[in-house]
């Protein structure tokens, strides 16, 4: 079955850079588009970045332009998302996304937390 499962998660300081992962299994993986989606306490999940099949389509939401950058690499199955710049409000626990079938599928999630 399709799965996803997201690690790289932690606590940096404003200012300071995370990359997190997202291992996809169970459906051919270069055939999809991915996504990743952030949820903070009290809010809702809300879209972060996504990019095509190929890799050539990506797209940004506005909050994160600029500081994120979304990659895959088809030989590991994997998508990622390079986060600079981070800022407190980029706090959210983090979440790959696929839609396979007509089905959404959602990893287990990742949290960010940007503290000093």
């Amino acid at each position: 079955q399709v799965q996803l499962v997201e690690s790289g998660g932690g606590l940096v300081q404003p200012g300071g850079s995370l990359t997190l992962s997202c291992v996809a299994s169970g459906f051919v993986f270069g055939m999809y588009g991915m996504m990743w989606y952030r949820q903070s306490p009290g809010k809702e999940r809300e879209f972060v970045a996504i990019i095509g099949p190929t890799g050539v389509n990506i797209g940004y939401a506005t909050s994160v332009q600029g500081r994120f950058t979304i990659s895959r690499d088809t030989s590991k199955n994997t998508v990622y998302l390079q986060m600079s710049s981070l800022k407190p409000e980029d706090t959210a626990m983090y979440y790959c996304n696929t839609k396979v079938a007509n089905i959404k599928y959602w990893g287990q999630g990742t949290q960010v937390t940007v503290s000093s």
